[in-house]
């Protein structure tokens, strides 16, 4: 093991296994229909059903022909490795601290394994106002102001630019899933004025002990909905609603990975969950991937009606 720290490595029980099983069944998705203001409205009901489907049999599912240009992910994907590509002293100059969530992290733990990663992390909207704490009766807010590193000298209007592209898609996304559960296409929108959203770009370096660690420990996601951006390496793995095995997503070209979030779980009175899921390392290459958690602020409101019963009046806060 030489001189990993043993803070990486996983109990015995959630430690990869050395030979996944591809996914066979997450669907991937063409979202063609949905990207013409006067789309057809059978073949967009026909689409939220698709996507629908996928929610509940899996929480996860890709798309293509998504609308958000391959250019503007080139750019990202480059910057990216730039940043990544710089000397540890460097990054940390603009490190996220207790003041502001923002910037550059490399000790990042789940739950209570540290993770074999590296991230920087940016608000979509920019200053975002989130909750002081955690706690349910505090209404004190704080503003999150980025960070921006002098090199890339391109990386604020590179990421800005991409970020605007996941929002349109994240949107387009939440309508199909409302029209999926027998809501207004528009259901959700007014849930996103003051909201959370933030783009993390992560690199994995190649791992001296892929068995033993992961990129990102068992988990799930707190907001609404995630889009994934994966390189050609992946390490994206999912647990199978049906058996509770660990299914790797094998990464298609130009597409992005979707999964609910606990905050639709809430929103379909569970019938989407929230699902589990991970990232393995290995050896002998470093994964770089970007995601855009679009999660929501609801200090005061009422969740919408999903499937089956009212939902109940709730405070929501997820970052």
């Amino acid at each position: 093991m030489g001189e990993v720290d043993p803070a990486f490595i996983q109990a015995l029980e959630h430690r990869p296994k050395p030979h996944s099983v591809e996914a066979q069944g997450i669907p991937l998705i063409d979202l063609s229909p949905a990207n013409s203001p006067d789309a057809d409205p059978s073949s967009l009901s026909a689409l939220a059903a698709e996507i629908g489907d996928a929610c509940e049999k899996w929480g996860f599912f890709q798309v293509i022909n998504h609308g958000a240009p391959l250019h503007v992910r080139e750019k990202i994907d480059l910057v990216s490795r730039k940043f990544f590509a710089l000397p540890k002293e460097e990054k940390k100059k603009v490190s996220r601290d207790e003041v502001n969530p923002s910037g550059y992290y490399d000790t990042e733990h789940t739950k209570n394994v540290r993770d074999w990663k590296e991230v920087f992390d940016f608000a979509v909207g920019e200053p975002m106002v989130m909750p002081a704490s955690h706690e349910p009766d505090d209404r004190e807010l704080k503003e999150m102001i980025n960070q921006w590193p002098e090199y890339p000298s391109e990386m604020r209007e590179v990421v800005e630019e991409y970020g605007a592209e996941m929002q349109k898609l994240g949107h387009k996304l939440l309508e199909l899933i409302a029209l999926s559960l027998g809501l207004a296409r528009d259901r959700f929108n007014g849930f996103f004025k003051d909201q959370t959203t933030f783009i993390r770009l992560n690199y994995y370096a190649p791992c001296p002990i892929p068995d033993l660690a992961l990129g990102v420990g068992r988990h799930k996601d707190g907001g609404a909905l995630t889009i994934l951006a994966q390189d050609d390496v992946g390490g994206l793995e999912v647990k199978r609603k049906t058996d509770g095995e660990w299914i790797l997503v094998k990464p298609t070209p130009d597409a992005y990975i979707i999964n609910v979030g606990d905050i639709i779980q809430v929103w379909s009175n569970d019938k989407y969950e929230s699902v589990e899921h991970r990232v393995k390392v290995n050896s002998e290459r470093e994964i770089f991937d970007s995601l855009l958690p679009q999660p929501c602020t609801l200090y005061d409101g009422r969740a919408p009606g999903g499937a089956g019963e009212q939902a109940e009046s709730c405070q929501v806060q997820c970052l």
